[in-house]
């Protein structure tokens, strides 16, 4: 998911992804800890989609305090 696509998401929208996210990268890993994946470049890309979530959810947050 791109930094755009997460822009143009609503505070629930962010809220939803983020735990899809999370659960698929928490899946991710376990199935990679049992048997190699085909592709493990997915756990870096899920890591990263959810670091950019948390990121928009928490600047939005300090925006919310500033006014």
């Amino acid at each position: 998911m791109k930094q755009e696509d997460i822009r143009n998401l609503s505070a629930d929208d962010l809220q939803e992804n983020l735990a899809e996210q999370s659960a698929t990268l928490d899946k991710l890993t376990m199935n990679h800890s049992v048997s190699p994946l085909e592709n493990p470049k997915q756990i870096k890309e899920v890591r990263r989609t959810v670091a950019r979530l948390k990121t928009e959810i928490r600047k939005r947050e300090l925006s919310a305090q500033e006014k």
